[in-house]
């Protein structure tokens, strides 16, 4: 009898302590090693825009797609609310800077003697802001993030150009991501 009151109370000391300790930790909960702070319950992401001259190039609906996949980053990956506004976390002054093609590769030389462009590469640049209004030290500005696609020079640009953007604008969202939720 004496040992089974012995060890309910060794178990309710046990039960004490742990309570204590964990309740008293401040703990950031991880999502596919994802870090957010613990007390983060929303987040804000502006629109992009088209922000400088060399990015006129930039089809018209592509700010709103990239937003729009940063958004939904978010919303599966995370448990953050989504605001239009004020979020504990914030995606700001986001834009795209810089929307150009290029050659890449010449083709050997026809009959004619011409040289000729055998690989385009579309290239969008972006700039982001992200503010951690919970930690600072999180916080980045202009941060700069670069993808793209390279095509066959045969191809018209706008025969290419949606495939192309899906791909880049997965690689930016991803990357942008990674770097406000994974130290990276």
């Amino acid at each position: 009898m004496e040992l089974r009151s012995n060890l309910k109370i060794a178990l309710y000391i046990v039960c004490c302590t742990l309570y204590i300790v964990l309740s008293s930790c401040k703990v950031n909960y991880r999502f596919k090693g994802i870090t957010i702070p613990a007390d983060a319950k929303s987040i804000s992401i502006q629109m992009f825009k088209i922000a400088d001259e060399r990015a006129n190039l930039t089809p018209a609906v592509e700010p709103q797609s990239i937003t729009q996949k940063l958004r939904d980053a978010v919303s599966t990956q995370t448990n953050l609310a989504l605001l239009k506004q004020g979020g504990d976390l914030l995606f700001e002054e986001c834009r795209i800077v810089s929307y150009s093609t290029v050659s890449q590769a010449i083709a050997a030389a026809p009959a004619n003697g011409q040289d000729n462009a055998a690989l385009s590469r579309l290239t969008v640049t972006i700039k982001v802001n992200f503010v951690n209004k919970l930690d600072e030290t999180k916080n980045f500005t202009d941060k700069e993030f670069s993808r793209y696609f390279d095509y066959p020079s045969n191809q018209n640009l706008s025969q290419i150009e949606p495939a192309a953007l899906e791909q880049i604008n997965r690689q930016l969202t991803e990357d942008i991501f990674n770097a406000a939720f994974n130290n990276w």
